[in-house]
C-alpha cells in the first residue's frame, strides 16, 4: 500500500506542497481537510448523522464527530473526496452531491502526540433515505442525533466530541 499524503497549504488555502500524512500530523503542518455532515428533517426537526470514531483510529478514537472526514487527494475536488470517504468510512453510497458551505482553520493538540492543523472545508447534504453500513476499522457506532439534543450534549459534555466538530456544527447551523 502506498503512503498517503496530504496537501500542505498556506493560511489563504494556496497549495505549497505535499507531505506524508502521519508526518504532517506529527509536525502540525497546515494541510487541507474536509468534514462531511449529513442531515435529515424528521418529525422532531433536523437530525445529523454522527459517527463515533473507532478506538483504533490514529487519533481521537471513541469520540463523536461529523458523518465522515479526511483529506482530499491531489486533483480531487472536496465533493469527490467527501463522496469517496462516505463510502469508505460509513458504507454510504446514496449521496451523489455535497455542498461546500465554507471553511475554517483550526489547530488542536491531540492524543498520540499528534497535531491537527487543518484548513477544513465543511460539506453538507440532505440524506433522508440512505443505508449506513459503517467500516468497523473506522467507526464504532453511529446515530442520527436531533439538533437540540446534540447542542445540549455538546455543552454539557464537550469531551465526548472531536476537537474540530464544534466549529463544523457552528458553520452548519449558520448556513441553514
Amino acid at each position: 500500500m502506498s503512503e498517503e499524503h496530504v496537501i500542505l497549504v498556506d493560511e489563504h488555502g494556496s497549495a505549497v506542497g505535499t507531505q506524508e500524512k502521519m508526518q504532517a500530523h506529527r509536525d502540525g503542518a497546515l494541510h487541507l481537510a474536509f468534514s462531511v455532515l449529513l442531515y435529515r428533517d424528521g418529525v422532531a426537526g433536523r437530525e445529523y448523522l454522527l459517527q463515533q470514531r473507532a478506538m483504533g483510529k490514529y487519533h481521537s478514537g471513541g469520540l463523536w464527530t461529523n458523518t465522515c472526514c479526511s483529506h482530499p487527494r491531489q486533483n480531487e475536488t472536496f465533493a469527490q473526496a467527501g463522496i469517496r470517504r462516505l463510502a469508505e468510512e460509513m458504507g454510504i453510497t446514496g449521496v451523489t452531491a455535497l455542498t461546500d458551505i465554507g471553511d475554517f482553520i483550526y489547530r488542536a493538540d491531540l492524543d498520540n502526540d499528534l497535531v491537527e492543523h487543518e484548513l477544513d472545508h465543511v460539506l453538507v447534504a440532505d440524506a433522508a433515505d440512505i443505508a449506513v453500513v459503517p467500516n468497523p476499522d473506522e467507526v464504532m457506532a453511529y446515530r442520527w442525533w436531533p439538533e437540540a439534543d446534540l447542542q445540549h450534549t455538546m455543552t454539557a459534555e464537550p469531551a465526548l466530541f472531536t476537537a474540530w466538530f464544534p466549529q463544523v456544527l457552528v458553520m452548519v447551523l449558520a448556513a441553514r
